[in-house]
C-alpha cells in the first residue's frame, strides 16, 4: 500500500470497506508529502529486509568472473561511456543481424534451400499428382501458399529473428539490457514515462502484443495509454526489426541509423505532445540492476530455440493466410483494385510503385510480412535505396498487427484503440510523404 500502487486501494475498497481504503490513501499521502522518494526509501528497505531474509536459505556459490566485466561495469549507466558502450554493442548486434542473418543465412535458405531444391521439387510433385493449374499456382505460383508463404516465413524471417533473438539473448542474460533501461530513464520522462517503461519496449522488440499486457506494470493510467501509443507507433517487433536491419543493410549501416533516427523522432514527438495533452504526473523509477556477467551460452541457445519455435507456431499459419488472402485478391481482381484505389497515397504522397500495396495491406495482418513484403520488392530490383528507406519508415509507424489491435482494445478499451489508430495511420502517411519530399530534394540516398 505504502508504495502508491492505485490498484492496491482499489482492491483494499473491495475487501474491507471504501472508508478505511480513503483513509489509507489519504496517510499515503500525508507520507509522501513529507518524504517525496518515499518509493526509493521503502524500496530500499524491503529490498534490504529480504536480503537479510533470504540469506538464512541460501549459500552463494563463486562462479568465474570476467575482471574485464567488472572493470567496465560502472561505466555503464553514466553518461557518456554508457552511450558509447550501448551504441558499440547496438553497432555489433546490427552486423550480426543485418550482416550475417539476414544477407548469408538468408541466401543460403531463399537461393539454395527454397531456391534449387524445395520449391522445384514441390513444383514437380504437383505436376505428377495433381496436374489442374489453379491447384499449382495456389501452391507455387507467385502468390503460393508454398513459393511465398512458406518460403517467407523460413527463407527470410527465420533466420533473421534467430540471429536477432541469439543477440537479444546474450544482451539480455550479461546484464546489459538492465543497464540501458537506467541510461533511458532520463530520456524516458521527456514524453511522460519512466525508465520502467523501458520494459514493455524491450518486450516490444519481441511482441507488442504481449508488450501491450505488460503495460500493467506501470503505475497510472496516463503512463500506459502514453506506453500504447508510442508501441503501436514506433516500436517494430522482432521479426519486423530483424527484417528491416537486413533490408536496410542492403543499402548502407548508415541508413539503418537514419530509419531509426527518423522514427525515435517521432515517438520523441509524439510522446511529449501526448504528455502535455493527457493530464496525470510520472512515477518514481525503481529497478533492480543484476550483475554484469558473460551469458551462459546454452541458456541463450535453448530460450532462441522457444522463442523461434514460437514464432514458427504463431507466425506461419498467418503468413499462409495473408498468402491466401493475396492469391484470391490477385485471382479476382481486388488487388488491382486496391492498388488504384490507394495510388494516391502509395505513388503520389509516398514515392512508391503500385506493387508496394500488398505489403502495407498485409502489414495489418502481421507487421513483419509487410516488411518482409518491402524485402521482396527490394530483392527484385523494384524498390531503389529512397523508396526502401521511405517505405520502412511507413511501415515501422503504420497501425500495429490485428492481434496487438485486439489486445489493445482489451487493455485500453475500444474507444482509446480506435483513437490511437485514427491518429496512428494518417500520421504514419504523412510522414512517410515528408520525408519523400525531402529526400527528393536532397539526395543521400
Amino acid at each position: 500500500v505504502l508504495l502508491g500502487d492505485p490498484t492496491v486501494f482499489e482492491k483494499l475498497a473491495e475487501v474491507i470497506s471504501p472508508e478505511s481504503s480513503a483513509e489509507l490513501k489519504a496517510d499515503y499521502l500525508t507520507l509522501k508529502k513529507k518524504y517525496p522518494n518515499l518509493e526509493i526509501l521503502l524500496n530500499r528497505q524491503i529490498c534490504s529486509s529480504v536480503n537479510s531474509l533470504c540469506s538464512g536459505f541460501y549459500q552463494k556459490v563463486k562462479r568465474p568472473e570476467w575482471n574485464f566485466l567488472k572493470g567496465i561495469d560502472k561505466y555503464t549507466t553514466y553518461m557518456p561511456t554508457g552511450l558509447l558502450i550501448a551504441a558499440a554493442v547496438l553497432y555489433l548486434v546490427f552486423l550480426f543481424v543485418g550482416e550475417f542473418g539476414s544477407v548469408v543465412a538468408v541466401n543460403f535458405f531463399e537461393s539454395v534451400i527454397f531456391g534449387k531444391y524445395l520449391t522445384p521439387w514441390v513444383a514437380a510433385l504437383l505436376k505428377l499428382t495433381i496436374p489442374v493449374p489453379f491447384i499449382q499456382d495456389l501452391i507455387v505460383g507467385e502468390y503460393g501458399l508454398f513459393s511465398m508463404g512458406v518460403a517467407y516465413a523460413i527463407a527470410i524471417v527465420l533466420p533473421i529473428i534467430v540471429t536477432f533473438f541469439l543477440a537479444f539473448g546474450f544482451l539480455e542474460d550479461s546484464g546489459l539490457l538492465s543497464r540501458f533501461t537506467v541510461l533511458a530513464d532520463r530520456a524516458f520522462r521527456f514524453v511522460g514515462l519512466t525508465g520502467k517503461s523501458v520494459l514493455p519496449c524491450l518486450l516490444g522488440l519481441g511482441c507488442g502484443t504481449m508488450a501491450c499486457l505488460t503495460t500493467r506494470i506501470l503505475d497510472t493510467k496516463r503512463e500506459r495509454v502514453i506506453a500504447t501509443l508510442l508501441m503501436a507507433l514506433g516500436i517494430p517487433c522482432s521479426a519486423q526489426l530483424g527484417v528491416m536491419m537486413g533490408l536496410a543493410a542492403s543499402v548502407s549501416p548508415f541508413a539503418f541509423l537514419f530509419i531509426m533516427l527518423v522514427v525515435i523522432m517521432q515517438i520523441f514527438l509524439v510522446g511529449f505532445l501526448a504528455s502535455k495533452i493527457l493530464p496525470g504526473k510520472t512515477g518514481a523509477f525503481i529497478i533492480e540492476l543484476p550483475p554484469l556477467r558473460a551469458p551462459q551460452i546454452r541458456n541463450v541457445i535453448m530460450k532462441t530455440y522457444h522463442r523461434a519455435l514460437w514464432f514458427l507456431k504463431e507466425a506461419v499459419p498467418l503468413f499462409l493466410i495473408g498468402t491466401l488472402i493475396l492469391f484470391v485478391l490477385d485471382k479476382t481482381g481486388g488487388l488491382l483494385v486496391l492498388q488504384r484505389a490507394l495510388s494516391p497515397v502509395i505513388e503520389g504522397m509516398l514515392g512508391l510503385p503500385a506493387e508496394a500495396t500488398q505489403p502495407f495491406i498485409m502489414g495489418f495482418l502481421r507487421r513483419d510480412y509487410g516488411a518482409v513484403g518491402l524485402y521482396d520488392l527490394a530483392s527484385k530490383g523494384i524498390l531503389n535505396n529512397q523508396q526502401i528507406v521511405v517505405s520502412l519508415v511507413v511501415i515501422t509507424l503504420f497501425v500495429p498487427c490485428v492481434a496487438n489491435f485486439l489486445v489493445m482494445i482489451k487493455e485500453r478499451g475500444l474507444k482509446t484503440t480506435l483513437l490511437i489508430l485514427g491518429f496512428i495511420t494518417p500520421y504514419a502517411i504523412l510522414v512517410g510523404t515528408v520525408l519523400n519530399f525531402i529526400l527528393n530534394r536532397v539526395k543521400i540516398f
